[in-house]
């Protein structure tokens, strides 16, 4: 089911000056982690599906904690066995069949590809990913976001991915990355990873990212067999990238902070954007409720 880790695409992201430097290693809270569970929570839910009639679904993300989590699992063998399928989950089996399009990861990855690996950081594996962890400190600004990836196993008719893990990663509301801006290279924010729950569910709370030059606003994210995984070449299932909807992103860049994401709008469609203009982003745009006062939740179904 594992792929090899493809060289990375031509940059097709914003052009911030690289900046080779690694974070020092210690991954003790992933290697203490239990073994691959993807099928043995796979049953479990698709089981608990038989008696669950969908209700009330929205297509919605379902909230979020708040408060940063530690590299501790949500997702032990016994959960896996009982947890109740959420509506997002039931809707997302039932539109499972298109997997997710494989995407560039582009030049900002931060997982050792190309250049620093924040994967190799203690502290990497957590839900709130708004500030920099370890020895750094800077937090991002910006309007609230939560999203939620469901992940499916289409070869396996469809079962929750539990145990799989995700990596995600986006800009700031200046269009800047983490570990790569010349701002910002001892700061490690809005990365994280995250190991899916019983439902193949994982979340993130974040910030809103901005839209830079020549890219529609979007959301990076990579996909592992495990948490065991999450570090080594050659494990990664998907690399892709979520889009946001325009409603939201124009709702959002109309407030203090985000004034360069107007105009940056205005210069890029999805079907112009050099990485969702094949299909306009069809099976990467994200369902999403809120508003920019309140702050946002998103949605999307992962299928590989």
């Amino acid at each position: 089911m594992t792929t090899s880790r493809t060289p990375r695409q031509p940059d097709l992201d914003q052009p911030h000056p690289d900046h080779d430097r690694g974070l020092e290693f210690d991954l003790n809270t992933l290697v203490s982690r239990r073994s691959l569970g993807l099928f043995l929570g796979a049953g479990g839910a698709v089981a608990a599906l038989a008696a669950c009639t969908p209700a009330g679904n929205t297509g919605s993300a379902s909230p979020a904690p708040t408060t940063a989590t530690a590299a501790t699992s949500s997702a032990t063998a016994t959960d896996a066995v009982t947890a109740t399928p959420t509506p997002t989950l039931t809707r997302a089996i039932a539109e499972c069949g298109v997997e997710i399009p494989q995407e560039t990861a582009g030049p900002y990855p931060g997982d050792g590809s190309n250049g620093p690996n924040v994967l190799e950081a203690s502290g990497v594996v957590r839900k709130d990913i708004t500030s920099s962890f370890g020895t750094a400190s800077a937090k991002a600004e910006g309007v609230p976001l939560t999203f939620t990836l469901t992940l499916l196993d289409n070869a396996n008719g469809c079962t929750p991915m539990a145990g799989a893990a995700v990596y995600a990663w986006h800009c700031d509301r200046d269009g800047k990355y983490s570990m790569y801006d010349s701002s910002l290279k001892n700061e490690n924010y809005l990365r994280g990873v995250q190991e899916a729950d019983a439902n193949g569910q994982v979340t993130f709370t974040s910030i809103f990212p901005a839209a830079y030059s020549g890219r529609w606003p979007h959301i990076h994210f990579e996909v592992f067999e495990s948490m065991n995984n999450a570090t080594a070449a050659g494990q990664v299932l998907a690399v892709s990238q979520i889009a946001l909807p325009q409603a939201a992103c124009d709702d959002v860049y109309a407030t203090p902070g985000y004034e360069r994401s107007v105009t940056n709008m205005t210069r890029t469609t999805l079907k112009s954007d050099n990485v969702f203009g094949n299909d306009g982003g069809i099976y990467q745009l994200a369902t999403m409720t809120g508003s920019a006062a309140a702050g946002y939740t998103a949605g999307l179904n992962v299928t590989i």
